[in-house]
């Protein structure tokens, strides 16, 4: 089995972008996978690293080396070493393809590949659902919804903004005046009195203000209860990271924006959080994720995957999820689909196993989910076939 063609994604879904790759193989075996650059900017450059690390590297190889393929990648597309998340999106995205191949090959799920499953389903908590709430009435109204669909774990945005399009803003220039910090004091403090004790409630500082305010802020939060806070600093800063963890009594979270075990090695080596986030669609993948995981262990951490993409990144973080001692929970946007012009990009989205705050793991051979293909058609971004 060689691979033969390649085929990129570039979706318009509401306010996101998803970056899908599709691989072909001569036997007709079709894997998917998402770099996860969907939100933010970046997307058009991801698309363009994935065309190249196919045309270059990936086309002609054996689907099932996929270590050796992944260690190629790293090495030889020069960039990799050092490198941020538009090349490691794509190393990502074509990390999960080849488990989607492999997987449906062997008529296994991408976790056998992995090591087999701890469990069968994951408890996931809601995000996405506290956008542009700018009063705390507003804030604690907003999260009574995903609690009374079920959801006993909520995260939440207390210092963004509402911008221009009416959107979430983060900070920006890293200075909030005393009304804006007594505000997302208020937004949270309204919050736990709506949900009550027995929701778990997570914040995200986006790494938006310096190391002495985040402290400030945090113990103004810590009689709420809070199960972890996240990024309360920049994450370049392992040392300021820590210094929080140190300060503070609630548990810090990072590694949306630490890419591969390179990345994550300053976080462990300056015991710098409680808890690790690394994306299977920027991080180096499946297999990256799962060394990555390892070392956490390793420091006594737990790892709560993050996820802002397509449902296809969702179903590549669940074989993830499945297969970690060391698992905490899982990160889901359940009101994407209400965003205008959202597109759905598979058959069979796993968010629609949600009960009860609990999401089962695909169970399929690969990752256990279908590219609905009619729907993103409109959006090829282009076609990679071996040099003639």
């Amino acid at each position: 089995m060689k691979i033969a063609a390649a085929r990129v994604y570039l979706v318009r879904s509401g306010r996101f972008h998803p970056v899908l790759l599709e691989l072909l193989t001569d036997d007709g075996t079709a894997g998917i996978g998402e770099a996860a650059i969907a939100y933010g900017h970046g997307g058009t450059a991801a698309a363009g690293m994935l065309k190249d690390l196919c045309e270059a590297l990936v086309l002609g190889r054996d689907p099932f080396r996929i270590e050796e393929l992944w260690s190629d990648l790293y090495d030889h597309s020069f960039w990799a070493k050092g490198g941020g998340p538009i090349v490691f999106a794509a190393i990502s995205a074509i990390d999960q393809a080849l488990h989607d191949i492999k997987g449906k090959a062997l008529g296994v799920p991408a976790f056998e590949l992995l090591g087999g499953r701890f469990r069968d389903e994951v408890r996931v908590y809601a995000n996405g659902w506290c956008s542009g709430k700018a009063t705390p009435d507003a804030f604690a109204s907003a999260g009574m919804r995903p609690v009374g669909e079920g959801y006993d774990a909520l995260k939440c945005y207390p210092l963004g903004v509402r911008d221009a399009a009416g959107s979430m803003r983060h900070v920006s220039r890293r200075t909030l005046d005393a009304a804006a910090l007594d505000l997302a004091f208020e937004k949270v403090a309204a919050l736990r009195r709506a949900v009550g004790p027995k929701v778990e409630i997570m914040l995200d500082m986006s790494g938006g203000v310096t190391t002495d305010e985040s402290i400030r802020l945090c113990r103004r939060w810590e009689p709420l209860d809070i199960l972890f806070v996240e990024e309360p600093v920049d994450p370049f800063d392992a040392t300021a990271m820590r210094r929080v963890s140190e300060a503070v009594a609630m548990p810090v979270a990072a590694g949306e924006r630490h890419y591969t075990r390179h990345g994550f090695r300053k976080l462990f080596d300056h015991q710098a959080v409680g808890i690790v986030q690394p994306d299977v669609g920027n991080t180096g993948g499946l297999l990256e994720a799962k060394k990555i995981a390892a070392m956490a262990e390793a420091y006594t951490m737990r790892v709560a995957p993050h996820n802002c993409g397509s449902s296809l990144l969702t179903a590549a973080s669940l074989q993830l999820a499945a297969a970690i001692p060391n698992f905490m929970i899982q990160e889901i946007y359940p009101y994407f689909p209400e965003d205008p012009g959202y597109v759905q990009v598979l058959e069979n989205p796993p968010e629609r196993s949600v009960r009860q705050g609990r999401m089962a793991i695909p169970d399929g051979p690969g990752l256990g989910v279908r590219l609905d293909r009619t729907a993103v058609a409109p959006f090829l971004w282009a076609e990679c076939l071996p040099a003639s």
